[in-house]
């Protein structure tokens, strides 16, 4: 708990749409965010882009980025948002003095890594109202780790076009899926707000298996 406490000593409010990590930035520091929401996002060279995730409160920002040196994406907060800034030697140095964190952390990157391949798999075999409903599943299953969601729905400051961009879809098309599954009773997003009218049939649509998110712990030594 002192080698964390010591990670969080760089505290810092960051303003919305403003980028923290920039693509192709070298040498950045990874950071701890503690509230709000951030998007990560690669810029396509015709300027179109593609939303690789959404990060909330727990989350690591850019650690793959800082031990490769260079960033492959581009981070940006959504709201304003609070983050701990890690430089690159205070996080080795974590990692050495207490190898269970570095596990811990170990795993949390080998869950993210999980959702990647389940986004992949979005993209490329589900159609768009089972992709939406995944995508909101899967939120709502990582919010009810951190205290902020539940299968009754959640907060949420996504804006359609983030959807879009995260989707494959165009934002009209998004707009077309959530009244379709509103008017189905599934699930409803509107004013900031998730709300699932019947989670079992909106899991049954997805064929939603929250396994990948691995909710155990991790095994630690």
């Amino acid at each position: 708990m002192a080698v964390l406490e010591r990670l969080h000593k760089r505290r810092t409010s960051f303003a919305a749409g403003r980028d923290l990590v920039h693509q192709g930035q070298r040498e950045q520091a990874a950071y701890i965010l503690a509230a709000g929401w951030v998007v990560s996002y690669k810029i396509q060279p015709d300027g179109s882009r593609q939303i690789v995730d959404f990060q909330i409160p727990g989350d690591f920002l850019g650690l793959r980025s800082v031990l490769l040196h260079t960033s492959d994406h581009g981070i940006e907060p959504i709201v304003k948002i609070e983050a701990a800034e890690v430089m690159a030697s205070d996080l080795l140095h974590a990692f050495a003095e207490t190898p269970r964190l570095a596990t811990a952390i170990l795993w949390a990157v080998s869950r993210d890594e999980a959702m990647v391949v389940e986004h992949l798999v979005g993209l490329g075999r589900r159609d768009a109202d089972a992709r939406m409903a995944h995508f909101l599943l899967e939120l709502g299953a990582r919010l009810s780790l951190v205290g902020m969601g539940s299968k009754a729905g959640y907060a949420c400051p996504l804006t359609q076009y983030h959807l879009a961009d995260a989707l494959g879809l165009s934002a009209i098309h998004v707009n077309r899926v959530l009244r379709k599954l509103r008017e189905d009773g599934l699930v409803t997003f509107r004013n900031g707000v998730v709300t699932f009218e019947d989670y079992a049939r909106l899991v049954a649509l997805a064929d939603f298996d929250p396994a990948y998110l691995d909710q155990a712990r991790p095994l630690l030594p």
